[in-house]
């Protein structure tokens, strides 16, 4: 998990660090939010099978949400920034990576 968790992280981060500097033009500005992603677990918390799956969701940086149906990881490109565009291509790209791996994930935002 280490590495899928790497690897989600440095996407984001390039993704949000890009977005941020060619259409931002490198300043904070814009509309204020928040963005992560949601994991959306196949096996039911209560089974060997979902028990496994959630300790994954916890080594990839996933805490439960509110709901206690999904998971959420908060910001997954760790970018300084306020604007709500740059941390959704973070989000976004998180997302991405963590499909690839089998992982039903979803990049989610809303405004401050």
């Amino acid at each position: 998990m280490d590495e899928i968790r790497i690897e989600m992280e440095q996407a984001a981060h390039e993704a949000a660090d890009t977005f941020f500097k060619d259409s931002m033009g490198g300043i904070d500005r814009g509309a204020c939010g928040f963005a992560w992603v949601t994991i959306v677990p196949v096996h039911k918390g209560n089974t060997r099978l979902g028990k496994e799956e959630r300790r994954e969701f916890e080594a990839l940086g996933a805490k439960e949400d509110w709901t206690g149906k999904t998971w959420m990881i908060w910001n997954p490109a760790n970018y300084p920034v306020q604007n709500i565009d740059t941390l959704e291509a973070g989000a976004r790209a998180a997302a991405k990576v963590l499909k690839s791996h089998g992982f039903s994930a979803y990049a989610r935002s809303r405004l401050d």
